[in-house]
């Protein structure tokens, strides 16, 4: 199928005090109707950046430097301007965001601002737009959406907020969908149900999803297609499946490594596997991997030289020299680990 969103060779760059700091490097992705990509990785890594780079959400007061290609069907959105930007989110891309409480405005009712945005892209009356609003609540399963639509948003649980949000983002029919975290600080049974509200509007409404989590479980459970991000690149990438399966790239299986093994055979004094050091500071350059300093397997090029986009026998993109040699089983990390 023919993607609706194709980002090709993307690059950012935001002002600093100092000048500019690169903060996406050569991000390539591709999302068709109806697909789920997930985008997973540590924090600091340019997940939600490369969210923000396609809907033009960006910091840096105009000041920023895009490079490469958004093309969002057929159209190419790096050079839309802010106008042509506006009557695009909302309607076309919406974007579900970490913190609905900081999303959601607490002087207004869910009503208003649900409507509003109905408004700004159909021409309906606001009496047609609640009652859209309504139907729309309902289907994200949320009970007496007439009275919840009177509530104001601290009114609200954490979930329901969120409920809201989903329904913000699909009352337009969008035909992308960014979810950013969205199941952050919720419960768990909660969470499950958020899961299926998403999965459910991509079935239902053919709406693309780019979904962003640092949480493997969730992502294996609700993604078609997967993206490990590392400070700015797309180390690997693949059919969800086929990579939870058989990780190639190093960073892909530490962070495998590092999820808790709740099984039968875990011992009650097991060390839990931690990925040493922290995500490198995007001002900070560097001449090789930018996961070298923390991979058990570098090498001498590792750290003078990049690495290129190598597809590997099992149909996997990854950005790594040595991801042949590399052991590729997890308990190779957890046994550097627990040396160290």
């Amino acid at each position: 199928m023919e993607p609706i969103l194709q980002i090709r060779h993307l690059s950012l760059s935001l002002p600093v005090k100092k000048g500019m700091v690169s903060i996406l490097h050569d991000v390539s992705l591709d999302v068709a109707p109806g697909q789920i990509l997930g985008l997973v990785g540590e924090s600091g890594s340019g997940k939600s950046m490369t969210a923000f780079a396609v809907t033009r959400l960006l910091p840096g007061g105009g000041h920023e430097k895009l490079g490469g290609s958004i093309r969002f069907c057929g159209e190419e959105l790096t050079e839309k301007s802010e106008k042509d930007m506006q009557a695009i989110r909302g309607r076309d891309i919406s974007m579900i965001f970490q913190e609905p409480m900081t999303c959601l405005n607490p002087v207004f009712t869910i009503g208003r601002q649900m409507t509003d945005v109905i408004m700004t892209h159909q021409k309906i009356s606001r009496a047609e737009a609640m009652k859209k609003a309504e139907d729309m609540l309902a289907s994200v399963h949320i009970r007496q959406a007439a009275d919840v639509l009177r509530c104001y948003p601290y009114e609200l649980s954490g979930g329901m907020r969120q409920r809201v949000m989903i329904g913000i983002a699909l009352s337009c029919r969008p035909k992308l969908l960014i979810a950013d975290e969205p199941t952050t600080a919720l419960d768990v049974t909660v969470q499950a149900k958020i899961l299926y509200l998403i999965r459910e509007a991509c079935r239902r409404l053919g709406t693309a999803v780019i979904f962003i989590s640092h949480d493997l479980g969730v992502i294996s459970q609700i993604c078609d297609t997967v993206a490990v991000m590392y400070s700015g690149h797309i180390v690997e990438a693949g059919k969800a499946a086929d990579v939870f399966e058989t990780p190639e790239h190093p960073y892909t299986r530490a962070l495998m490594a590092a999820v808790p093994k709740f099984t039968v055979s875990a011992a009650a004094g097991d060390r839990l596997f931690a990925i040493p050091g922290i995500v490198p500071d995007p001002s900070e350059a560097m001449a090789g991997c930018r996961f070298a300093p923390r991979c058990p397997f570098a090498t001498e090029i590792c750290r003078t030289a990049p690495p290129s986009d190598t597809l590997t026998g099992a149909g996997h993109l990854v950005y790594c020299h040595n991801w042949q040699s590399a052991a590729p089983a997890i308990g190779v990390l957890r046994g550097k680990e627990a040396e160290a």
